[in-house]
């Protein structure tokens, strides 16, 4: 290798001996690496999702992000955040693993940078299943999701993660789908979560229009296969969930389910199963649970239009329960400003409202 001339040796001499000092000197100010959380993605199995009708595995893939500190400090434990996927996402898309609308493993790490938030654990099972989305709810068809979330996965989390195991230190979040769930789940469980956030949460008050179209109502039962109800549209392959989650049938194959209408005809029980499921129409007998919350919080952007109206009506009821909450409509849709929204008002929340401290009995913030 040829030598290089003495001018050129020394200025590159020189450039080294500056940086060092740069390096070492006091008071110049270096960019600070940002530290990332790991994002490990597991295997949960549900004893109450065996033998679900739909052939889902109960083996479910969670995934679980750890924060910066986790690897580094083994004896620190962490107050967790369980959040929910919306209808037709997973828990890949939302955590890097495919290419998605958001990544929330990045959204924590920005948001712990800049110094907005705390340390959690989160943690996200995938509930993508034959219908699409298990809307967090109990059946023989999809198996017992709702419990799933509430006792199997958080047990599993307390038993293999440095968790803080009690209430005051478990929130509960989710959007679309997820907030529907963090509601429905939220309100029976104040003993095992204490504090919730819903983005955008879907299926707030019972879709009693769904047998009113009879051309919609002879497309949804003139789906027979897996394949068709694949090629279906947003708004048919919801109302298959909804059917499989809230009207099961464990005699009607191949889907396990009654539809709103039948031959035609609309079908009254079934609507009203659906209506005993939403949570708008529930949440009066569980009003004494929702009192022992910690927080709750919820939002939606004013383009969502149905979405922002259901909101405007839970705000109201708990109003008149004179519950406390916080209630935002903001300038926004469906997905466009949910990181924001994450980022920005439901990490702080949680911030503001989840234990760190571990207390014996989990009851003292």
């Amino acid at each position: 290798m040829p030598q290089l001339d003495t001018p050129i040796r020394q200025l590159i001499h020189t450039f080294l001996l500056l940086t060092a000092l740069v390096v070492a000197t006091p008071g110049i100010s270096q960019p600070n690496p940002v530290k990332a959380g790991k994002v490990e993605r597991i295997k949960v199995h549900g004893k109450g999702l065996e033998g679900n009708l739909a052939g889902d595995s109960p083996d479910r893939d969670v995934s679980v992000y750890l924060p910066p500190s986790y690897q580094a400090d083994s004896k620190r434990h962490y107050p967790v955040i369980y959040f929910l996927h919306g209808f037709t996402d997973s828990d890949d898309k939302w955590y890097g693993f495919t290419k998605h609308w958001i990544n929330l493993p990045a959204v924590m790490d920005k948001t712990l940078a800049e110094g907005k938030t705390k340390e959690f654990i989160i943690v996200t099972p995938n509930a993508y299943n034959r219908y699409f989305g298990s809307m967090y709810s109990n059946s023989v068809t999809i198996g017992n999701w709702e419990d799933f979330v509430a006792k199997e996965l958080v047990a599993y989390m307390d038993k293999n993660y440095r968790t803080i195991p009690q209430a005051s230190s478990r929130g509960l979040a989710g959007h679309s789908m997820g907030g529907y769930g963090t509601i429905r789940i939220g309100q029976k469980h104040p003993e095992i979560f204490s504090s919730l956030y819903l983005l955008s949460p879907c299926c707030m008050v019972p879709n009693l229009n769904a047998p009113n179209n009879p051309e919609r109502a002879a497309k949804m039962e003139g789906i027979k296969t897996q394949d068709e109800l694949e090629k279906a549209d947003f708004g048919m392959k919801a109302a298959f969930a909804s059917a499989a989650s809230w009207s099961p049938n464990p005699t009607n194959a191949p889907f396990y389910v009654d539809l709103p209408t039948k031959d035609g005809q609309p079908q009254p029980l079934v609507m009203a199963k659906w209506a005993a499921n939403a949570p708008l129409a529930t949440m009066d007998q569980h009003i004494g649970n929702i009192k022992q919350l910690h927080a709750l919080a919820f939002d939606a952007g004013y383009k969502d239009a149905s979405i922002a109206a259901t909101n405007k009506t839970l705000d109201a009821l708990l109003t008149n329960y004179q519950i406390p909450h916080t209630y935002e409509e903001y300038d926004g849709d469906h997905i466009n400003r949910i990181a924001e929204r994450i980022e920005q008002k439901m990490l702080p929340f949680f911030t503001t409202n989840l234990s760190s401290e571990v207390v014996k009995g989990g009851k003292k913030r």
